[in-house]
């Protein structure tokens, strides 16, 4: 491991997916903003590794979700947990701060409550949806947490923790009035099967094939598929091709920090996460689809204390957008909606009307900044 200058504003950040590894990159911005002497050590993903002082892993590369998944990397998460153990022996850093990935983060934050480290969680993890027990673990190892939704301070409340709304750091990067598709210009439609290789997997030849049914009646339709950093052309491509014949050269590969192209799509096909609250906030109507291994999802069942999978519906407490899941994941059934949404503009714009209440839910811009702001005057 690189050797990191002694100082008292040493900090350690630990994301472990791309929507983690996105938020964190600018929290440490606005943490080296607040206070221009703080160093921040992180394990992470491309993102973090470009902000931060010191970079230890990219873990965002290894992806792994879901119950059975992380045993698979079990000898990395032990080296890495080695890793971070003398990390913290050795420079004492002034705080730890776990942004979201529970399973691997709960062992940071253990082995920081156990050498006395002060430690935050921005983007906590959602308690409330599965494995409620898991709020007191959080509020027993942290300082302060910050959570993304207003009634989650209430639960990590009633656990024990200090928990502060300080508003869903989406609202820092997604524009308040994003572009739209000029008119009379042919269907864009969007594919987001997920950012992990197990959920391109499973959920892009089934997106690819409910495209082509859109483009077997509006042939001049285009699709994109929305890609991270993390899984290059050279791999996306081929399954694009093992998809449909020929859809590695009709359906464009888009790769954005701006959302310039994804605010002007018609409609959306939607892996369920955080693409469902982004697709909300720049009025792209949608449908929710997962599928996930089937042990995973007997789990599930027996776990999930809520009645929806989409954080819109959750959060608006209806299905305002169509779920489809496990089983009822099939191409005849997303393209049925997608057409019902695409021949149908009131459904559209009722859905629209929605998105607005989601966003009012959501606080105020400059999250990241506030969030910081509570860390480093701790610091100081």
């Amino acid at each position: 491991m690189a050797q990191i200058a002694s100082t008292t504003k040493n900090v350690l950040v630990v994301a472990g997916d791309p929507s983690g590894d996105l938020h964190a990159a600018r929290l440490i911005k606005a943490l080296e903003e607040k206070d221009p002497e703080i160093s921040v050590t992180s394990i992470g993903g491309v993102r973090m590794r470009e902000v931060s002082t010191h970079f230890i892993y990219n873990l965002v590369s290894v992806g792994a979700v879901g119950f059975a998944e992380p045993f698979k990397n079990f000898f990395l998460w032990l080296k890495l947990i080695r890793l971070v153990r003398r990390y913290l022996e050795e420079k004492k850093p002034a705080c730890v701060i776990a942004v979201d990935f529970y399973g691997f983060n709960h062992q940071i934050l253990g082995l920081a409550a156990h050498r006395k480290i002060p430690a935050y969680y921005y983007i906590s993890p959602q308690v409330w949806a599965s494995r409620p027990g898991r709020a007191k673990a959080i509020a027993r190892l942290t300082k302060e947490i910050f959570v993304i939704f207003p009634f989650e301070e209430n639960i990590y409340a009633k656990a024990g923790g200090r928990a502060k709304f300080l508003g869903h750091p989406l609202l820092d990067i997604i524009p308040e009035e994003p572009a739209r598709k000029p008119a009379g210009e042919p269907l864009r439609i969007g594919l987001l099967p997920g950012s992990r290789r197990s959920e391109l997997e499973r959920h892009l030849p089934l997106f690819v094939k409910a495209f082509y049914k859109i483009k077997s009646v509006h042939a001049d339709a285009k699709g994109y598929v929305f890609a991270v950093p993390e899984f290059p052309d050279e791999k996306l491509l081929p399954m694009l091709a093992d998809a449909w014949p020929g859809a590695e050269e009709e359906i464009e590969i888009v790769r954005e920090s701006d959302y310039a192209v994804r605010g002007t799509l018609d409609f959306a096909f939607t892996a369920s996460g955080t693409a469902t609250l982004e697709n909300a906030l720049l009025g792209v109507p949608m449908l929710v689809a997962y599928r996930m291994p089937r042990f995973t999802y007997e789990i599930a069942k027996r776990v999930i204390t809520v009645p929806y999978i989409s954080l819109v519906n959750v959060l608006l407490k209806k299905p305002a957008v169509k779920e489809f899941i496990q089983d009822k994941a099939t191409v005849e059934l997303l393209s049925q909606e997608a057409f019902s949404v695409l021949n149908n503009p009131s459904k559209a714009e009722a859905m629209r009307r929605d998105y607005k209440a989601v966003r009012a839910m959501l606080g105020e811009k400059g999250v990241a900044a506030r969030a910081a702001e509570r860390i480093a005057a701790v610091l100081r």
